[in-house]
C-alpha cells in the first residue's frame, strides 16, 4: 500500500505544472528545482541518477544520487540493474543529457521519469 501511494504522489508531484513534453499520463516530464526537491522530500523509492562524467561528478553530486555515464558504453547495461517500476529524477550539467536517458529510459520500459530541467548547473 505504501508503494502504491509513493508512486501516486510521484505521478501527481511530476505531472504538476511541467510545461515540456509528456505522455498524457505525466510520467515523462522536465521537473523545476522546486519540483524536484519535492519530489525528493515526499518520494522514498526514488532513484536519482546522474549522467555526468567523472570529471564533472568530481565538481559535486546531488545528495542520494548515483552516477551512471552517459557516454560510457556501459550505460544502457547500468540502466537494466534500477527498478524500471520506482520513480527516476535523471540530470546532466544542463539538461540535454539527460533528456537523452529519459528517452532511452523510456524505450527500455521505465515508467516515471523525470528530466532535471537545467541540470546539476541550476541546481547549485
Amino acid at each position: 500500500m505504501k508503494y502504491l501511494l509513493s508512486l501516486s504522489l510521484a505521478l501527481t508531484l511530476l505531472s504538476c505544472g511541467a510545461q515540456n513534453q509528456q505522455n498524457a499520463d505525466g510520467s515523462f516530464v522536465d521537473v523545476s528545482n522546486e519540483q524536484a526537491k519535492e519530489l525528493m522530500a515526499t518520494s522514498d523509492d526514488l532513484q536519482i541518477i546522474d549522467v555526468r562524467t567523472d570529471g564533472e561528478v568530481a565538481q559535486g553530486i546531488i545528495e542520494g544520487a548515483v552516477q551512471i555515464d552517459i557516454s560510457k558504453p556501459s550505460f544502457e547495461s547500468a540502466l537494466e540493474k534500477l527498478d524500471k517500476s520506482k520513480p527516476v529524477l535523471v540530470y546532466c550539467a544542463a539538461g540535454g543529457r539527460s533528456k537523452q536517458a529519459q528517452n532511452i529510459m523510456k524505450e527500455k520500459g521505465f515508467q516515471n521519469i523525470a528530466n532535471l530541467k537545467h541540470g546539476y548547473n541550476g541546481w547549485k
